[in-house]
């Protein structure tokens, strides 16, 4: 399991996001501890909102989840 390092940066990481297949890279977000460990369990993408100051699941309101390879 890979351990991240969340005590810098406010509690948060840059997640770059790629194709599963291609490699392209789809988009950066961010996350915390909260949305790592979500991730991990749903086995789909939890980011945090900095916006909106929120633990956002991709997907919630437009039906596009991602889900993690």
């Amino acid at each position: 399991m890979v351990r991240l390092d969340f005590s810098k940066g406010n509690g948060l990481l840059p997640a770059i996001v790629q194709d599963h297949k291609t490699g392209k890279v789809l988009m950066l977000a961010y996350i915390n501890d909260e949305a790592w460990k979500k991730t991990l369990e749903t086995g789909e993408a939890h980011y945090w909102s900095r916006s909106r100051n929120k633990l956002w699941h991709k997907g919630e309101s437009s039906g596009h989840v991602q889900k993690i390879k």
